[in-house]
Order: structure tokens, then C-alpha cells, then sequence
């Protein structure tokens, strides 16, 4: 009876094993808005403050040559949760309705729940909607369909920036704040309720995803944020050239000199505007660091994939442009860092801490990548391959271009190790080499030596072009961007 009763004495233990080893890895999605490369690992601007970021790239694996879908946020983000680029969905510009372009699309949370996953989800995560189908749970209350917890904004507007007509977007506007963090909300509370799951024991593996909104505007923040950077020492962004749009296309130069940056330079609010972004990125920094050290302090720390990413980026200045829409690396070029824990399906190993990727990726790839990492099943109805062999070795062959996409099927960027290739509607074209030219600031696609190199960015154009989805939304220019 001895050898009988050890088995029955282990056979829990045994089964507790067999548990654990099926259990599928969490997964953490993270989503900054409107940030650029003005974090301290990717030294986009020297006084930038960002030491969460910073220990999660250090954690994982940090690309610093990734790509948005698309430079502005419907099309980009739609791309990221459906694994649908423009090019084949047909949405391009913000004014568009996704559910319009894409009734049937399964978004990524929906499709993690339908494999096992509870999948939630806080704050700005698609573009000003939740989407309630998509999600098991939502902070706010997804059944509004509004991302957005209360948020102190000055009740006079605007502050810091006049108004010039009804081009200028409402939120372009910026302001130190006389509240507490907890008395501002918005992002606060939407880290406090991811916070909150984090810490708590889940019956099911979870999808949770995590939309922190600043730095997008308005760049109201608590007065504490800004007292790193004080005005006096404020530096203007290191890609700011006078004279940069002298040699891109007419077409290039009527997209950049959008009026903003003319604007804030006549009312003399150019560096305050810089040190709003600045203070937007490190409180939404702040914001990180709470939901990080949930999770680290939690119970899912060991078993949890962590995915950090902004839709697109920002001009401040650089070829004569504000704000985002464009196809140069200032906009196209987006924080992108991934840690998965040891067990995974798709990479059992883990990442390697301070992994460093330079190879050309594409953020509509997070769809694919984290199927495959979760040990999912494959969707052959997207658009979207695996980083997975990347974050096993980032110095794995790998290609592959990243393409964003502008307002309209023919205008795009095409990005690959060192070189990017810009395609305008009609007879404009833009080649750079990043490895020499990072800022992007002598446009090669007029000289003849580089007639071959511009053929074979030409060669790898995303075919076929889907059209625009015929049913755009009459959404204002200057509402929501």
C-alpha cells in the first residue's frame, strides 16, 4: 500500500505542475498617446524625464526602429487591433468611422476572449470609442462607449494659446495645473483601476489593456510635472533645421506648414509648448511607473507578457510642421518595448533583459506577435506576422519593410534598416538615409546616384491599395484628433 499512498500524496502536486504549465501568460497592453521618440532610451530630447519607460525597455526588448500603421490615430490604432493595415481595410484618416469601414473586424481583446482570456481594458485604447462588444470589462463603464474618466480641465479656455479660426483644433492648448494628481484624474484613475486588477488573483488568463492619453493635447498636467523644465532652460527639438523643406516636394511642403507652428511662433509660445510636452510626457510617465509596480508587486508578475506602444508620433517644429499626419520619422517613428516572462508558448526562454531590435518593424504586427506568444491559434484573415523571432534574437534576419500610411492610398512612407522612402499622390518622392541623416534633412530621391536605391523602395509599395471606405463621418477638422 506504501508505493499506492506516496502516489496519492504527490498526485496534487503533480496536478498543480500540469496546471501551471497550460496556463496561458497574461498580457499587458500598454498605449501612449501622441509620444514620439522623446523618451531617455531612444534620446529623442536630452531633458526629457522618463524613468519608467526607460526600466521597461531595460527589462525587455526595446525596437528602436518601429513604425505606425498610419500617422494619425483611427487608422493607426484600428490597424493594431484589428492586424488590418490601412492598405487593406480602407480606413486612412481619422474623420472615418471603423465600425463603418470594418463592421465584422474581431478585434484582439475579442479574440483573446474567445480562446479563454478575460480581456479588459481602461482608457483610450481605439479612437474615442470603447467599442463594447470587444471587451469583457471596461473603466469607464463600457456600456457608454466613452474611454474617458473625469478629468480637471481649467474651466477658461484657452490658456496659454488664442484661438486663430476653426482650423485650429480645440486642445491645442497647454497649462500648468494647481492640483494633485488625484485631483486631476483622467490617466490617474485610469492606472488606478488597471492597478487594481493587477493586484488581484484572476480565474482567468487576462488581456489587459491600458490607454494612457497624455501626452496627447491639451497639455494640462499637474503643476509638479513641469518644474523639471524650466523655461529658461527649455532646448528647442535636435531634428529642427531652418531651411528643411527646401527640398521636399510642393506637395510636402503645403502638408507641413499647416499653420500651427506659425502660429505658436507668433505668439511667442514655441518653447512653452515644449516644456507642456515634456511635462505630458513625464507625468504620463508617472502614470507607467504606477500600473509597473502593481504588476511587479502583484501576482501576476512572473506570468505576464508586457507590451508598451504609442499610435504615432509628434512635430514640434520640425519641417515647419505641428502636430502628427505626416510620413517623416519624427510622426512615423513610435516607442515600441516588449517583455515576455519565461514559460511562454511561443518563446519558452523569455526575452533577454536589455534587448536592443534595429530592424524595420511594424506596430499592425502586435496582433500576430502576441497570438503566437500566447500560444493561439493564427489568424490567416489579417495582416500581421510575428516579432517573435525578434524577440528571440534581435539580430535575426528579418525582410521585412514597416509602411505608414498618410490621408489617401497613395500617400505613404516606406521604412527599412537604414533607408526611408516617401510617396506622394502624384510627382512627389522623399529617400533618406537614416544611418547618415537620422533627422531626415537632405531628401536624396532628385539625385541620380541614388536612382537604383529609389527603385528598390519604389519596389516595395503595399499592394493592392484598398480605396477609402466611401462612408466617412462629417467630423470637423478641428474636433477630435
Amino acid at each position: 500500500m506504501k508505493p499506492i499512498v506516496a502516489l496519492l500524496a504527490i498526485s496534487p502536486l503533480l496536478s498543480g505542475v500540469s496546471n501551471a504549465a497550460e496556463r496561458k501568460p497574461n498580457v499587458l497592453f500598454i498605449a501612449l498617446d501622441d509620444l514620439n521618440d522623446w523618451i531617455g532610451c531612444l534620446g529623442g530630447h536630452p531633458q526629457t524625464k522618463t524613468p519608467n519607460l526607460d526600466r521597461l525597455a531595460a527589462s525587455g526588448v526595446l525596437f528602436r526602429n518601429a513604425y505606425c500603421p498610419a500617422a494619425s490615430c483611427n487608422p493607426s490604432r484600428s490597424a493594431i487591433f484589428s492586424g488590418l493595415p490601412p492598405h487593406r481595410s480602407g480606413l486612412y484618416q481619422n474623420t472615418q468611422k471603423m465600425r463603418e469601414v470594418m463592421p465584422q473586424a474581431e478585434l484582439l481583446p475579442r479574440y483573446f476572449s474567445r480562446h479563454g482570456y478575460w480581456s479588459a481594458g481602461s482608457g483610450k485604447m481605439l479612437h474615442y470609442v470603447i467599442d463594447p462588444p470587444s471587451w469583457d470589462d471596461y473603466f469607464p463603464e463600457k456600456t457608454k462607449d466613452n474611454p474617458f474618466p473625469r478629468t480637471f480641465y481649467p474651466g477658461k479656455r484657452p490658456v496659454s494659446l488664442p484661438r486663430a479660426g476653426d482650423w485650429q483644433y480645440v486642445e491645442t492648448d497647454w497649462a500648468a495645473l494647481e492640483v494633485t494628481d488625484e485631483e486631476f484624474g483622467g490617466d490617474w484613475l485610469v492606472t488606478k483601476w488597471i492597478a487594481e486588477q493587477l493586484q488581484r488573483e484572476q480565474e482567468k488568463p487576462f488581456f489587459l489593456a491600458c490607454g494612457i492619453y497624455r501626452p496627447h493635447e491639451p497639455w494640462f498636467v499637474p503643476k509638479a510635472y513641469f518644474e523639471p523644465f524650466p523655461l529658461e532652460s527649455i532646448q528647442l527639438p535636435p531634428g529642427f533645421k531652418e531651411g528643411d523643406l527646401d527640398d521636399v516636394p510642393p506637395v510636402a511642403q503645403r502638408l507641413a506648414r499647416n499653420r500651427y507652428f506659425a502660429h505658436i511662433q507668433k505668439h511667442g509660445q514655441w518653447k512653452h509648448a515644449i516644456q507642456a510636452y515634456l511635462a505630458s510626457i513625464h507625468f504620463a510617465d508617472a502614470m507607467l511607473g504606477r500600473v509597473l509596480d502593481a504588476l511587479e508587486s502583484g501576482p501576476h508578475r512572473d506570468n505576464t507578457i508586457v507590451v508598451l506602444w504609442s499610435d504615432h508620433g509628434w512635430h514640434l517644429g520640425e519641417k515647419e510642421h505641428w502636430q502628427k499626419f505626416t510620413g517623416w520619422r519624427v510622426c512615423a517613428r513610435v516607442p515600441l518595448m516588449i517583455r515576455v516572462p519565461e514559460g511562454a508558448p511561443g518563446l519558452p526562454e523569455g526575452t533577454t533583459a536589455g534587448g536592443l531590435c534595429d530592424r524595420p518593424v511594424s506596430l499592425v504586427d502586435l496582433f500576430g506577435t502576441l497570438t503566437d506568444l500566447s500560444g493561439l491559434p493564427a489568424r490567416e484573415d489579417i495582416e500581421s506576422r510575428s516579432l517573435v523571432p525578434l524577440l528571440r534574437d534581435p539580430d535575426a534576419d528579418w525582410p521585412h519593410a514597416a509602411v505608414t500610411h498618410l490621408d489617401r492610398p497613395e500617400n505613404y512612407a516606406i521604412s527599412t534598416e537604414r533607408w526611408r522612402y516617401l510617396h506622394y499622390l502624384g510627382a512627389g518622392e522623399e529617400l533618406y538615409d537614416i544611418e547618415s541623416d537620422p533627422h531626415e534633412w537632405e531628401n536624396l530621391a532628385p539625385k541620380p546616384e541614388h536612382a537604383a536605391r529609389l527603385a528598390e523602395m519604389r519596389a516595395l509599395a503595399p499592394k493592392p491599395l484598398a480605396p477609402i471606405h466611401s462612408s466617412p463621418s462629417k467630423e470637423p477638422t478641428s474636433a477630435k484628433r
